[in-house]
């Protein structure tokens, strides 16, 4: 009875934390072992008392207060210093930004909804096709879940019990490959749609656009640099940046207000609160998934398909991007951990660091595409281009994401490598 109410709450559109939370204690009263009722408030607690979720709120709020600062148009006039000029250079100066952007936010569907509302209209403006130009931006999202920091990799390392940090250091060659493969996309778009022809800057605008953007790249370099180089912990380096994006945004770029600043804060407790709540949901959760034995039962049936590891994480793919296109990747990734990674580790030897990227990326697929997609309705909302105007852009892009995964899944080194 317990998947029955499980799939009913699922797919009746109830929040994913009180889908968890009721299915835990639907199955409590269901099995008859109430006495776990008197510790189910201490567990859900405990779901959440780990210092590294402290990175969660603080990586939330850098990226309110950059979007608030003015700090998105610098990066991408940044951008343009590099790529401008070549032809489709809007295009390329879209995927650029989405990088530096990347680094920052952390979040896919933030992303989305930043890019969108800064690089559309440009690229409209320059003669792209809106469309194309939202799909672009879509995509670029997608840089998000895998270049720190990376909320799913915060979330993940929690749920693994592996560094964040670490997991951080993993993130960092796939999302270079991720946006090699993009720059390669839109090159060969450009052989059959003749992009418009980019401008290179002049000297002084050069240095003009770098002296602006270098406050703004503080940002990225204080949270991947301490990180990489052992002098702050995520959580750490996550209020080191929260601090510089307020003190560059209020006192060098003058665009954050203090007066707003209540309410930036009150929209950071809300959209970081439905995230800890899952969390701890899950922790509760946890209690069907150990008395029901699920890994357990998954993994006899999996190894009895295959025992090759590589096949194994093929499966797994295809599992994902079904549930990535029916549930958000925060929320998947919470409720698809605790069953996939003991196999994966245990039957496979594969190792948590590989497997946290692959799923990390793939689950956020399911942004952009149906019927779910929020990023892909983000990006329409945002930029007033259909749906099916954005997919007709976005399916190459969608392909070479396939492709970055199945390199993932065939070669640990690329995740392992830097860690």
């Amino acid at each position: 009875m317990t998947p029955f109410i499980f799939a009913l709450l699922l797919f009746g559109a109830v929040p994913i934390a009180l889908v968890l939370t009721l299915t835990a204690i639907w199955y409590i009263a269901e099995s008859g072992n109430t006495v776990l009722f008197d510790s189910f408030a201490q567990q859900m607690f405990s779901g959440v008392e780990n210092y590294g979720l402290l990175a969660i709120p603080l990586f939330m709020l850098t990226g309110e207060l950059m979007n608030e600062g003015g700090m998105t148009s610098r990066l991408i006039n940044a951008a343009r210093v590099f790529v401008g000029g070549f032809r489709g250079g809007l295009a390329y100066i879209n995927l650029l930004a989405n990088m530096f952007m990347a680094a920052i936010i952390g979040s896919a569907a933030s992303q989305i909804a930043v890019m969108s509302r800064a690089m559309v209209p440009e690229m409209e403006k320059e003669g792209y096709s809106r469309g194309f130009a939202a799909a672009t931006t879509a995509a670029g999202g997608l840089l998000a879940p895998v270049i720190p920091p990376s909320m799913l990799f915060v979330i993940y390392g929690v749920l693994a019990q592996i560094p964040i940090g670490d997991m951080f250091l993993a993130g960092i060659i796939p999302g270079l490959m991720l946006a090699f493969a993009f720059f390669v996309v839109i090159s060969l778009i450009g052989l059959s749609v003749h992009f418009p022809k980019g401008e290179w800057m002049s000297w002084p605008d050069i240095r003009s656009a770098l002296i602006h953007a270098l406050p703004a790249a503080l940002i990225p370099a204080a949270i991947i640099g301490g990180i990489l180089f052992g002098i702050a912990t995520p959580t750490e380096s996550a209020a080191v940046a929260s601090l510089i994006a307020f003190l560059v945004g209020w006192l060098v770029y003058g665009e954050i207000k203090l007066a707003k600043l209540g309410e930036l804060f009150g929209r950071t407790a809300r959209n970081a609160s439905m995230v800890i709540f899952m969390i701890a949901a899950a922790n509760v959760f946890g209690w069907v998934i150990i008395y029901e034995a699920l890994p357990q039962k998954l993994a006899a049936l999996i190894t009895s398909i295959t025992d090759d590891p590589f096949t194994f994480l093929l499966i797994v793919n295809l599992v994902l991007l079904c549930v990535g296109m029916l549930i958000d990747g925060i929320a998947a990734i919470i409720l698809v951990t605790p069953i996939l990674l003991p196999i994966a580790m245990n039957n496979y030897d594969i190792d948590p660091y590989q497997f946290g990227v692959v799923m990390s990326l793939n689950l956020v697929l399911g942004l952009l595409t149906p019927p779910v997609g929020i990023g892909l309705y983000i990006a329409s909302s945002m930029s007033g281009a259909s749906p099916t105007q954005i997919m007709r852009g976005l399916w190459p892009f969608l392909v070479s994401v396939l492709v970055v995964l199945i390199l993932l899944s065939y070669f640990p080194i690329l995740s392992t490598a830097l860690i």
